[in-house]
């Protein structure tokens, strides 16, 4: 019975074999090279939304390079490029100086941009000022009174060189703004200054505050004295109180009707 038996299982693995030829097996080294060239030859086969390993590891490099860029300390720093100015050209930057000097510092400045031929890059060279009257010894004057004292306009554009050429000039302590970064001033703010400058009223200045004495200088109540209880700025008016016939009255005077006593 074992003769018989070995025989018979030979036989089975010998059709087993056969139906595995006779089958699906293929030589491993054909399939693959029949992979390889169906996947060169046919380009269509690939699937729309499948990126290659290349574009997608450029695409990171890319990303990385651009974060570098965006982080480098040294562009941070530097005051020139954090300096918040006007991309599309010139913007008004403000510079300090001792109070008094402004107009030495802008005749300096003027000579510095006419000698170092910067008059394409620094434009302009402006102190804020303002008429107003005064009162002083029973008189009316007229004095230019300085918005900002301290302190100067410059429009430039805004570069290395143009820093340099400000901010050495003698008299100049910096530029205003967070740090070392020059900040310049918003549009907003630069017409409200422009405003105050071409007012065609000039403003009165006034030197007394509420509570304190003063002297009325014209009107019906020439050379009497009071007290100030108010001021309107708005309406360039002051009230004073006037002890008439031995009772304090109320008078609403004009600003220049009256001096601090």
């Amino acid at each position: 019975m074992a003769l018989q038996e070995i025989p018979e299982q030979s036989e089975n693995e010998k059709e087993d074999l056969t139906e595995t030829k006779e089958g699906s097996v293929v030589s491993p080294v054909d399939a693959s090279g029949e992979n390889i060239q169906s996947d060169v030859s046919s380009p269509l086969n690939t699937p729309v939304d499948e990126v290659s390993p290349s574009t997608s590891d450029e695409s990171e490099e890319a990303d990385q390079s651009t974060t570098q860029v965006d982080s480098d300390p040294e562009q941070v720093a530097s005051p020139v490029d954090s300096s918040g100015s006007d991309p599309e050209g010139s913007a008004w930057f403000v510079i300090h100086c001792y109070s008094g000097y402004e107009n030495k510092v802008r005749h300096n400045l003027e000579q510095r941009i006419e000698t170092m031929g910067m008059k394409d890059k620094i434009f302009d060279v402006v102190i804020p000022t303002q008429e107003e009257i005064e009162v002083k010894d029973g008189k009316r004057r007229t004095v230019e009174r300085h918005i900002f004292p301290g302190y100067v306009l410059v429009n430039l554009e805004l570069s290395e060189e143009s820093w340099y050429v400000v901010r050495n000039t003698p008299g100049v302590t910096g530029f205003v703004g967070m740090g070392n970064t020059p900040t310049a001033l918003r549009p907003e703010e630069v017409s409200q200054i422009i405003k105050r400058m071409e007012a065609d009223a000039p403003t009165v200045k006034v030197t007394y505050k509420v509570g304190e004495r003063v002297r009325i200088i014209d009107g019906p109540f020439n050379d009497f004295r009071g007290m100030v209880s108010e001021i309107d700025m708005e309406r360039t008016k002051v009230r004073v109180n006037v002890s008439f016939f031995g009772r304090e009255t109320p008078v609403e005077l004009d600003f220049l009707q009256v001096e601090k006593a």
